[in-house]
């Protein structure tokens, strides 16, 4: 029983060491990367790398949640095989964001980042406004990667 605490102790600290981390990295990098112009706006750049990272640090930390219950003793085997079935959907989810942000930037758009709701695509395109069809190239594109149907997809232009 005193090697069971020991490992959840030992599991518990790595995880608020990992965090105070990742929020460290967080601060620092968007000190970096902080660009602004005139009336403090953010720049293009700066919204999409700042998207990016926090959406990067979220998805390390869902994947550390999960792959703690992986590996804990304690987790039941039903509770091992959700945890499991959730980290293969977020990786999933995440190769499909790569590879749609990767299809859209080489349409000709500058950036883009793409996110998954349960039911949405939602796209943010760096663009003031988008023509008919600058958005059907878009649409096309999460079809074909996703299937979802054109309701279910969210285009948005980011000036």
């Amino acid at each position: 029983m005193v090697i069971t605490k020991k490992k959840k102790i030992v599991v518990l600290v790595s995880m608020v060491a990992l965090l105070v981390l990742t929020g460290f990295l967080n601060l620092t990098l968007n000190k970096q990367s902080t660009t602004t112009v005139s009336n403090s706006e953010v720049t293009y750049q700066n919204f999409f790398e700042s998207y990016r990272l926090d959406r990067n640090n979220t998805r390390t930390e869902q994947m550390l949640y999960y792959k703690t219950i992986i590996e804990s003793s304690n987790s039941t085997d039903e509770a091992k095989q959700e945890a499991e079935l959730a980290l293969s959907n977020l990786a999933s989810k995440q190769e499909k964001e790569l590879v749609l942000e990767g299809y859209i930037l080489a349409k000709g758009f500058e950036d883009a980042v793409v996110s998954f709701t349960e039911n949405y695509v939602n796209v943010m395109v760096k663009a003031e406004k988008l023509n008919d069809q600058e958005v059907a190239q878009i649409v096309d594109v999460v079809q074909e990667q996703t299937g979802k149907s054109i309701d279910n997809i969210k285009i948005i232009p980011v000036e």
